[in-house]
């Protein structure tokens, strides 16, 4: 058995991990957007924290996002590596738990 994967098969981690990364960015994106309206009601100081941390935690979340794209367009080029097409929805999923976390809803 070879260690090394054959050149017909090393874009199949590539394409796994684009189907995956790019639904999951855009639901989180959209999750992302919608976020703003839990905090409809909100005023006063209440509201300035939710602005505050969403001042924040937005742009790490874009950058986060963006970062995945980055090593989804990384996992595609040769040589293709199957660890960037794995870290590509993984960055996704860090980006979104950043961002839960560091938001402060009501």
């Amino acid at each position: 058995m070879p260690t090394n994967p054959t050149p017909a098969a090393s874009w199949i981690p590539a394409l796994l991990s684009t189907l995956v990364t790019l639904p999951l960015a855009l639901v989180s994106l959209f999750y992302a957007g919608l976020s703003p309206m839990a905090c409809d009601s909100c005023n006063g100081a209440e509201a300035d924290r939710f602005d505050a941390s969403f001042d924040l935690a937005f742009p790490l979340f874009g950058a986060g996002l963006l970062l995945a794209v980055v090593l989804l367009i990384a996992a595609w080029a040769p040589p293709r590596r199957p660890v960037l097409a794995l870290a590509a929805p993984l960055t996704v999923v860090f980006s979104v738990l950043l961002f839960m976390g560091i938001l402060d809803t009501p």
